[in-house]
Formats: C-alpha cells, sequence, structure tokens
C-alpha cells in the first residue's frame, strides 16, 4: 500500500502539485549503487532544514547514513544536498514538529511520543527516527 501511495504522491511532486514540504529524495542505494528514489517530508524552522526518517530504518536512511549526500526533487527544481544525522537532543525539537504537522497523522501510529510529550520523550524516539540535517545544497532549476 505504501509503495503505491508513494508513487502517486511522487508524480504530484514531481510535476510541483504537492505541498511545498514535500520532496523527492533521490539516493545511491548503499549495496546496488542503483539510484532510489522516495517521498519525504522536509522540516524546515529556526534551527535549520531536516528530513525525518518516520518509518525508522529504511533504504533511504542507510543511503544517506553511507553516502551523506542526494538529490531533492519538487517540481522543476532540483536541490543537491549534504546531510549529517544529528544526535538526540538536537533531533528532539525536530520530530516534536513533525509529528505535530497536520499530514502527520499518516505516519503518527509509528511514533510512541504524543505531540505533547515530554522532549524526552522524544530524545528517545531518534534511536528509532533517524533526523538528517541539511547541511550543504546547491539549487538548479530543470
Amino acid at each position: 500500500m505504501r509503495r503505491t501511495a508513494n508513487a502517486v504522491i511522487g508524480g504530484f511532486i514531481s510535476f510541483g502539485l504537492a505541498p511545498s514540504d514535500l520532496r523527492l529524495l533521490t539516493t545511491r542505494g548503499a549495496k546496488s549503487g542503483f539510484l532510489r528514489t522516495t517521498p519525504v517530508s522536509l522540516v524546515e524552522n529556526t534551527q535549520g532544514r531536516f528530513l525525518v526518517g518516520a518509518y525508522g530504518e529504511t533504504g533511504w536512511v542507510r543511503n544517506l547514513r553511507k553516502d551523506g549526500f542526494g538529490t531533492l526533487r519538487h517540481g522543476g527544481w532540483i536541490e543537491l544536498v549534504s546531510v549529517v544525522e544529528v544526535g538526540p537532543e538536537r533531533a528532539a525539537p525536530v520530530l516534536r514538529e513533525y509529528l505535530d504537522h497536520a499530514r502527520a497523522v499518516m505516519v503518527s501510529g509509528q511514533f510512541t511520543a504524543a505531540p505533547d510529550s515530554p522532549d524526552d520523550d522524544f530524545a528517545r524516539e531518534a534511536a528509532t527516527h533517524p533526523v538528517f540535517e541539511i547541511v550543504r545544497s546547491t539549487t538548479v532549476r530543470l
């Protein structure tokens, strides 16, 4: 079911018809070396820009951990990004904001913490929901 939903959402994102915080992330497969693309949510706040692994240890998470870079696409824009995985203390407010977002209802069952839980609960969530900070980016127009 998720694969079908990702394909539909991916189509909307690639044509720029999806909300601005949704992107298509393309990474190189950690084992295969093939390019892999999946929809992700971008969290932007005063602390920076982040990608959240809402479903835990997925393929794109392993790929980003291995290479540290990928591309984000929305409509006719492609952004080349370098990322670093952040620790639990830095991840906690990002996870709270992510879960508090309206569309997070689709992934809320993946989290044990609720949006009103204390920061310590979100810091513990970082062990199963990796957060990557975008530390460098270059945007190009197609």
